[in-house]
C-alpha cells in the first residue's frame, strides 16, 4: 500500500520560513519524480515544485522560485520543501505527490500526471 505523508506544516509570521517532509512507504521511492502542490481556500490546487528520480533535476513555479527549495533523500524515502521569506499568499494546504512518468517539465504542474497524494499539511502565513 502506497502512503506519502506530510509534517513540518504550521503557522509562522510573513517572512518566516518552513519546512516540508513528506515520508514515502509502498513504493520504490527511487522510481518516482516526486512534486508538492497547495491549494489555497477558494482556488485550484496548484504546482509548486518537482524534483527527479536522481534528484539532480527540480522545477519550481514562477511564484515560488527564489524562496523555495525541494530536495530529496533516497535513503530515507523523503522529499522534503524548504520555504522562505513566506509571505500570506502561501498560506495553503501542501501536498506531496509521487508520479512514475518521466521529469518532463511541461508536466510536471500538471496534478493529473500525479500517481500518488499525500493527505497534505496546513501552511498559514499571518502578515
Amino acid at each position: 500500500q502506497v502512503q506519502l505523508v506530510e509534517s513540518g506544516g504550521g503557522s509562522v509570521q510573513a517572512g518566516g520560513s518552513l519546512r516540508l517532509s513528506c515520508a514515502a512507504s509502498g513504493v520504490t521511492f527511487s522510481n518516482y519524480v516526486m512534486g508538492w502542490f497547495r491549494q489555497a481556500p477558494g482556488k485550484e490546487r496548484e504546482f509548486v515544485a518537482a524534483i527527479s528520480r536522481s534528484g539532480t533535476r527540480t522545477h519550481y513555479a514562477d511564484s515560488v522560485k527564489g524562496r523555495v527549495t525541494i530536495s530529496r533523500d533516497v535513503a530515507k524515502n523523503t522529499v522534503e520543501l524548504q520555504m522562505n521569506s513566506l509571505k500570506p499568499e502561501d498560506t495553503a494546504v501542501y501536498y506531496c505527490a509521487a508520479r512514475y512518468t518521466a521529469f518532463v517539465v511541461p508536466d510536471l504542474p500538471v496534478d493529473s500526471t500525479y500517481n500518488y497524494w499525500g493527505q497534505g499539511t496546513q501552511v498559514t502565513v499571518s502578515s
